[in-house]
């Protein structure tokens, strides 16, 4: 039976697979609160290590969470259903 990984442990998974740099939402309260406080890249850093039950970045700072994240350029908002209506009702 398949188990989605998320959160820490699925930045564990990674780094065990050889992934050598992850970009994660870091946290030492919990894999929520490193999503929620995700404002401005504040607390986001790439992680490179997993020992001794905690998160390394490059700097070698230690955090007890990391959440990868995944940042993305934005391509095309047609789609956006906010977007949808006021493009089709003020396009020229």
């Amino acid at each position: 039976m398949h188990r989605e990984l998320r959160g820490s442990e699925l930045t564990r998974t990674m780094l065990k697979c050889g992934y050598k740099k992850i970009w994660c939402a870091i946290s030492d309260e919990s894999d929520e609160q490193a999503i929620e406080e995700n404002e401005g890249n504040d607390f986001t850093a790439y992680i490179v290590a997993f020992k001794d039950g905690y998160f390394y970045c490059t700097s070698g700072m230690q955090w007890l969470y990391a959440v990868p994240i995944k940042i993305e350029e934005i391509r095309d908002i047609k789609n956006d259903c906010w977007y949808y209506g006021w493009y089709h009702r003020y396009k020229k």
